[in-house]
């Protein structure tokens, strides 16, 4: 009896046993795929390069909400759009990085693009798109208040130093990649201030635009034009973002900037 009973013991603690290490060989072997499966997106994501060498083009967007794409009804934002235009032009395979973040100023983008990561992205980027200085204008609309001289200074005197540090420091990552820096618009177009909210806006696009000719391979794409007739078509329920139709202004103004010439092969 305590023989059969041992045998029935051993029998059952083999079997566990082995069910214990086919269920432990299972999650080695699913820990190895999905282990996999984030070494190969990196891999591809690094092989990307400026010389035009692989089969993969990288579009590098960091930036506020304009950026982010907020507003956009189809969640693709500007950025969305220039990477939809970027694919009819070449038979690679177009990646998007995106790392907008809304309500970012000029501050918080330079201190975003110290981060190893985002350093990283940028370092890889054929392309980089950028959208800053909408909230350190505007601040939520708060300069609607104070429109006057003195006051717009002082907003854009630390903007125009963070912006030139912000140029740096990308060029400091990337020396190749060509930088699109998008230009404001005036969602105030419409209102009694409307004169003075579009002269402010221009001054503010002239000064960064020149900041931007100290550098090589940054250009500021103007988009006041895009918004300055039928504003509220192009703008979000909030008055202040776009809209999809919008976006996908600012979308084709950028992409029609970008000529990308295929290597032919030898």
């Amino acid at each position: 009896m305590k023989k059969h009973l041992i045998s029935a013991i051993s029998i059952v603690s083999a079997v566990s046993a082995l069910l214990f290490l086919a269920g432990l060989w299972m999650v080695f072997e699913d820990q190895q795929t999905k282990t996999g499966v984030k070494t190969e997106t990196a891999r591809t994501g690094n092989n990307t390069s400026k010389a035009g060498g692989t089969n993969e083009i990288t579009i590098t967007a960091i930036g506020d909400s304009l950026t982010r794409g907020t507003g956009d009804t189809a969640g693709k934002g500007y950025a969305g759009y220039v990477a939809d235009e970027v694919k009819k032009k070449t038979k690679k395979a177009v990646l998007l990085q995106n790392n907008g973040i809304k309500g970012l100023t000029s501050s918080g983008l330079l201190e975003q693009i110290k981060q190893p990561q985002i350093k990283r992205e940028l370092k890889s980027a054929d392309i980089i798109l950028l959208t800053i200085g909408g909230n350190d204008l505007f601040a939520g609309g708060e300069a609607l208040d104070h429109l006057n001289t003195a006051y717009i200074e002082k907003l854009e005197k630390p903007y125009l130093v963070h912006l030139k540090q912000i140029y740096a420091g990308i060029r400091a990552v990337n020396k190749t990649a060509i930088v699109y820096h998008v230009g404001l618009y005036n969602p105030f177009i419409d209102l009694s201030e409307a004169k003075t909210t579009s002269a402010i806006v221009r001054k503010w696009n002239f000064d960064s635009a020149s900041v931007a000719s100290d550098f090589p391979k940054i250009i500021y794409v103007p988009t006041f034009d895009l918004f300055e007739q039928n504003v509220n078509d192009y703008l979000y329920s909030d008055k202040f973002h776009p809209n999809t139709a919008g976006y996908q202004l600012i979308g084709e103004r950028v992409a029609s900037l970008i000529h990308y010439r295929e290597e032919k092969a030898k």
